[in-house]
């Protein structure tokens, strides 16, 4: 199975993460799954853009990004040309290296 590699984030995973994901399975649902508790505020349809990430290994491999995702990221905080949502980032057979942003779109985090 690929490797996700999460880089250090101060609040979601200060130490960052090395985890296994599943070919087919978003980017977004292995963090969960793991306990890095990225927001995701549409609840994963791509209605919104609080679960970008920056891909920073491993972009390449990932299915290119549909119309809407394209329209969505043009409103995330903090775009770069390796952004992606995490919900539609669907892992295939290359391990990837992933970076979250600092800051969401969202004045008040779905968690707290």
């Amino acid at each position: 199975m690929p490797q996700i590699i999460f880089l250090p984030h101060d609040e979601l995973c200060p130490d960052g993460a090395v985890l296994e994901g599943e070919k087919g399975v978003s980017v977004l649902d292995v963090a969960l799954n793991n306990g890095i508790g990225i927001e995701h505020a549409c609840e994963k349809v791509c209605a919104c853009t609080t679960c970008h990430l920056l891909i920073r290994e491993g972009f390449d491999s990932l299915p290119e990004q549909d119309e809407v995702e394209e329209d969505m990221l043009d409103k995330a905080w903090g775009l770069e040309p390796d952004s992606r949502l995490g919900c539609q980032a669907i892992i295939q057979d290359e391990d990837l290296v992933v970076e979250i942003p600092k800051y969401t779109v969202n004045q008040v985090s779905e968690g707290h």
